[in-house]
């Protein structure tokens, strides 16, 4: 069933309960009935008759908002007919078709006129009313909020240092979500601004149990209107992550950022930690810095916070993980692991006095990266274990590897089930199991797959510290969420690593906020004339109504 029907259907279960729970209130309104069961007009009518926009109508079957506007527009019904108390209320919106059936088939229910009582009303009922107007204006600023972040663009913050040198940690960005195409809504109930959890209950419990903000058993399937592109080699991209085992539903796993740098039917290989793309060398953009991990040997300790405070931050390697020690003591002194040094660091780090040798850090070919969860080796940690791990590959040395394209003929055997067998069972939704030595999809016997849709290759600017494509795997089309558009914010020290030893200050990097994200260019464009005409309209707003109001007043 595809998207579009199973909200259709959705669509018309509600409005059958809310015609059977109001039809009798439609009639003593002067109405017929059956307008009751009307979606979209059902509303129009009760915002005609309690005297509220009309046009609020068409947000109440919207995902996620519609929820909060069906209950508002429930208790304006409710309170047509006098049932204006708090609890009145509150069982309109935890119990909203069965307590409004109960006012509904009541024998004296009758319409309460509050105009009518306006100048009779004691001081407690008129603050009692301003309450309720105050409260009113709260809701639709949060309802306005909603339509943007689920309907438009999405806030996001970069919390590690996958992207370095090309997004900061504690950058904040603004997500454009029509970038390839809407993806629309696929948990319609939920809590706005809440991405999978309403809180984390720690590291003790399971993330399974942590409170979902989003109701499971409501669910639309992937659907996505509107593309007219799909993303390119260095776009910087979105998405939701592809192996998250605690959300069921995609679209509330966890927001990663990285760059795309193969697409559906490319070759994506790793050479001695250099990236190549259809047998070429990446292509470096402007705002990108080649980096790497090095092992350095010094005669004495380094001065970091020193270092870090008068360069910036420099990412090293938890080299003893038991201890959290980020260097290794040695006979003759010690030894760091770097991570992500660009040429300028490299040469910073080299020029060190304490420095004794510097050396470029990469994984040799017969080395297999493959993490464990025990110290016998017998469960593997998939997460932090390349893909697929049949491969013996690492991160330094990857591929070659095709991108998955969408009509693929793929064969499947022992050799490529471990590649394949996640796409065909979660990201394309079948079922697959092996029994006696046989493969069977969806209940039939088989050894070939056809591909429903095109996949990307998603690796992180700093891809020595980087979880990504090489560890989770191809990237499906249905993941994508959008492409950023620019920092809104910047800010320095906000993400603190438990692990480092040196907690950079809090600092806001002014130089950074409203910055273009994804041009590519290492000077980017500056938006700072959004964001003053937002701040114009935000604070000018009100002003600019009443002066409209008195120059029409005059004439």
């Amino acid at each position: 069933m595809n998207y579009f029907l199973t909200y259709t259907v959705y669509v018309l279960i509600l409005s059958v309960l809310m015609g059977i729970s109001t039809w009798k209130l439609f009639k003593k309104m002067g109405y017929s009935p059956l307008l009751a069961f009307i979606p979209f007009y059902n509303y129009f009518i009760i915002l005609k008759e309690t005297k509220h926009p009309k046009w609020w109508a068409i947000l109440s079957y919207l995902p996620i908002v519609g929820p909060i506007m069906m209950s508002v527009f429930h208790i304006y019904l409710m309170k047509k007919f006098g049932k204006t108390l708090f609890q009145h209320q509150l069982l309109t919106v935890i119990l909203p078709f069965i307590y409004m059936a109960t006012v509904n088939y009541s024998k004296d229910i009758e319409i309460e006129d509050e105009n009518a009582n306006d100048l009779f009303m004691t001081d407690e009922e008129k603050n009692a009313k301003k309450k309720d107007t105050f409260l009113g204006s709260i809701t639709f600023a949060v309802v306005f909020a909603t339509i943007i972040h689920v309907f438009v663009t999405q806030p996001f913050g970069i919390p590690t240092g996958s992207m370095e040198r090309t997004l900061l940690v504690g950058d904040f960005l603004f997500v454009n979500k029509w970038s390839y195409g809407y993806r629309m809504p696929m948990r319609p109930v939920a809590i706005p601004f809440l991405q999978g959890t309403i809180m984390d209950t720690g590291q003790k419990g399971n993330p399974k149990d942590d409170p979902k903000s989003y109701v499971e058993a409501i669910k639309l399937p992937y659907g996505r209107i509107f593309q007219f592109n799909k993303p390119q080699k260095n776009d910087i991209v979105v998405f939701n992550y592809p192996r998250d085992s605690v959300h069921v539903s995609l679209d509330r796993a966890d927001p990663y950022v990285k760059r795309c740098v193969a697409v559906a039917g490319d070759i994506f290989e790793v050479r001695n930690g250099k990236l190549f793309v259809n047998g070429k060398p990446e292509t470096v953009l402007g705002d990108q810095k080649v980096q790497h991990r090095y092992t350095v040997k010094t005669s004495d300790l380094l001065d970091m916070n020193s270092l870090n405070a008068k360069y910036g931050y420099f990412w090293l390697d938890e080299i003893d993980r038991d201890n959290h020690l980020q260097y290794l003591k040695i006979n003759n002194g010690y030894i760091y692991s770097f991570q992500g040094l660009d040429k300028e660091r490299y040469n910073i780090i080299k020029s060190l006095p304490e420095v004794t040798e510097i050396k470029e850090d990469i994984l040799a070919k017969d080395i297999s990266g493959i993490s464990y969860k025990d110290d016998n080796k017998t469960k593997i940690d998939t997460t932090n274990s390349i893909f697929p791990i049949n491969s013996g590959w690492n991160q330094d040395q990857y591929g070659p590897i095709r991108i998955p394209k969408k009509g693929d003929v793929i064969t499947i055997n022992d050799k490529t089930l471990p590649e394949f067998q996640w796409i065909i069972k979660n990201y394309e939704h079948n079922s697959l199991e092996k029994r006696n030595g046989k493969i069977f999809i969806n209940g039939n016997e088989t050894n070939q797959y056809v591909l429903k849709q095109d996949y990307y290759m998603m690796v992180g600017d700093n891809r020595d510290a980087s979880l990504d494509a090489r560890f989770f795997g191809f990237v499906p089309e249905e993941n994508i969420v959008g492409k950023p558009m620019f920092t809104w914010m910047s800010v320095q020290g906000l993400f603190e690593d438990k692990n480092v030893e040196y907690k950079a200050p809090y600092k806001v990097r002014w130089e950074r906020m409203f910055k273009a994200t994804n041009t590519g260019e290492a000077n980017k464009t500056s938006y700072w004339w959004i964001a003053a005409m937002i701040l114009i309209l935000f604070f000018g707003w009100e002003y600019f109504v009443k002066l409209f109001r008195k120059k029409n007043t005059e004439e």
